[in-house]
């Protein structure tokens, strides 16, 4: 057990002083309930020869400064434990957070997103009750049993013999429990993460859901996820139910030993009434710690259960970093010239997308990218800002391979407008500003008119300060183009790339948006790619991908002098415009 609560080692030593003064509190207030009894029995005894009104009061303030300073004790354990694991979960949040931030892409295609939340919130939360109540209740429990253990052998070495036979039955039963709570309880976590992905899948894929009309269906199946987790439930509160009741069996039975062995102690004259009242009130200090050895179990098993869980996403090593970066240079001029040199890329263990590629783009040039669906664009793009990692030295910028750039230096310099865009469920105004947190009102309107959105924005009620809801579902899918071409726009980034980024807007807005952009592109390296020989055709250089390779580079004059795909495309798009407006 205590080899899985390795990884919480770091935190622990953090806050040894927290857990230092916790259990200096937990020593003392355990040492004043062991002499709780001692007083009770002294006063029995010490009435036995003679009942006075002094005597009762001076017995009654002893039992109350003990209570006084046992409660100021209480408080201060309690506080200081807890506190320490609220801590501890707070940091481990923070930690886990950062860690899965670090992440690239690739990451969150392996790994579902209800299961990463579910680790986050249901296993956080069980990893605090171990450092919290756990650890509390079990060091009280040790504390006071091995102070009470000399004062009760003291009384009776007899009586205590007796009534700690029946506890190595009490400890076995824990081991035995223990086991199949902590096997029980890490299914308990698996199926919960299963249930909190398909609600997460379902929450964000509502609408395809409604328009396939699969409500019923997608209800059906998450109810019998559900009634899995319930069974699997009820498996672990079985067996929690079974080891309560047997706990508080032996500890029963502890108690019938001592009073009959104790009775007999006493009419032996081998012991006081007075110290026989005092073993018994031990016994009965030692009720809730038994007790509670069965919660603190139960704690135990989850936590370290959940640790190892917690653990797996803590130790995940992001597959992209900074292990390259060349420090002495990082701080050079960022010009923008990007050259691919004999690029060949594929994805895990699949085969390449991208064949032999090289690129030249002058810092300050344009470049379009066309070509067919599933050509590798998108793919080669994501290279640039390293969302997935090259080959070494197959991609430079200013000369420089892409590795020795620092992630944050790189990713500064690029404003990324992906195919797929992302909207956060915030303002417009905070939106376009992502990448900009310090941006003016200016800055931001003006990003806005380059993007072609300003006016639009400007006809909802609050303006820039309108809520877009979840992935910006409140916006149309041109909107969401354009919000995103905004924040690009407004970090000034040296290289703008802009992933199909009209593939949503109309013809006449894609070219209001490209009669804006070229006042930004000036200047800047700019990467686009389109499916539209309009939006291609004023760029410095056309490159056109078919299946992973290049087939054709050059101008729109070149390239349609060559008669080849790029020809053909521009006359299917020429005849496509010509049939619209004749209709």
């Amino acid at each position: 057990m205590f080899k899985r609560l390795r990884p919480l080692a770091p935190y622990l030593k953090r806050y040894w002083k927290s857990l230092a003064w916790g259990a200096a509190a937990t020593i003392l207030y355990n040492v004043l309930k062991v002499l709780l009894p001692l007083v009770i029995g002294h006063a029995i005894d010490d009435m036995q020869h003679g009942l006075t009104e002094q005597k009762i009061l001076h017995h009654a303030l002893r039992l109350l400064v003990l209570a006084l300073l046992s409660a100021i004790f209480l408080y201060t354990m309690r506080q200081v434990i807890i506190g320490a694991s609220r801590e501890i979960e707070f940091d481990l949040r923070n930690d886990l957070f950062a860690n899965l931030e670090r992440q690239p892409a690739s990451f969150y295609h392996t790994h579902r997103t209800g299961d990463i939340m579910a680790r986050t919130t249901n296993d956080l939360n069980a990893v605090r009750q171990l450092l919290g109540p756990a650890i509390m209740y079990s060091a009280n429990t040790i504390v006071f049993t091995v102070a009470a253990l000399p004062f009760m052998y003291k009384i009776s070495p007899k009586l205590t013999f007796f009534a700690f036979v029946p506890l190595p039955l009490a400890s076995v039963l824990v081991q035995y429990f223990g086991n199949r709570i902590h096997t029980r309880f890490e299914r308990i976590q698996a199926m919960f993460s299963d249930i909190s992905a398909k609600a997460q899948e379902n929450f964000s894929g509502a609408r395809l859901i409604r328009a396939f009309a699969q409500e019923e269906a997608e209800i059906a199946s998450f109810e019998t996820a559900n009634q899995e987790y319930i069974k699997r439930s009820l498996h672990l509160v079985r067996l929690m139910a079974m080891l309560w009741p047997t706990l508080e069996f032996v500890l029963g039975l502890s108690l019938m030993i001592t009073l009959l062995v104790g009775g007999h102690e006493v009419v032996a004259h081998r012991i006081s009434v007075g110290q026989f009242t005092s073993f018994n009130v031990y016994m009965v200090q030692l009720t809730w710690p038994m007790i509670a050895v069965g919660w603190v179990v139960n704690l135990f098993q989850r936590g370290t259960a959940s640790v190892v869980r917690i653990d797996e996403l803590l130790t995940q090593k992001p597959a992209i970093d900074d292990a390259e970066v060349d420090h002495k240079t990082s701080e050079e001029p960022f010009n923008g010239t990007i050259e691919l040199r004999h690029l060949t890329f594929s994805y895990a263990e699949g085969s390449p997308v991208l064949h032999d590629v090289n690129l030249s783009i002058p810092a300050g040039s344009s470049l379009a990218i066309v070509g067919p669906t599933g050509s590798g664009k998108s793919t080669l793009v994501g290279l640039i800002p390293r969302l997935h990692d090259a080959p070494p030295g197959s991609i430079l910028i200013d000369g420089r391979p892409i590795r020795k750039f620092r992630l944050e230096e790189l990713r500064k310099n690029i404003g990324f407008v992906p195919q797929e865009t992302f909207l956060f469920s915030d303002t417009i105004r905070q939106n376009i500003a992502f990448g900009q947190p310090e941006a003016t009102d200016a800055e931001i309107q003006d990003a806005a008119v380059v993007a072609h959105i300003r006016t639009e924005i400007l006809e909802f009620p609050k303006g820039f300060d309108t809520m877009v809801g979840e992935r910006g579902v409140t916006l149309s899918g041109g909107q969401k183009q354009r919000s995103a071409i905004a924040r690009a726009v407004i970090r000034d980034p040296r290289i703008l790339i802009l992933d199909d980024a009209l593939a949503s807007v109309d013809t006449y807005t894609e070219e209001q948006i490209l009669s804006g952009l070229r006042r930004v592109m000036q200047g800047r390296t700019t990467i686009f790619i389109s499916h539209r020989i309009s939006t291609a055709r004023n760029a410095d250089q056309i490159a056109v991908l078919v299946e992973g390779r290049i087939a054709e580079l050059g101008t729109h004059d070149e390239l349609i002098a060559r008669k080849g795909y790029y020809t053909s495309l521009y006359e299917k798009q020429r005849l496509e415009e010509e049939l619209a407006v004749a209709q």
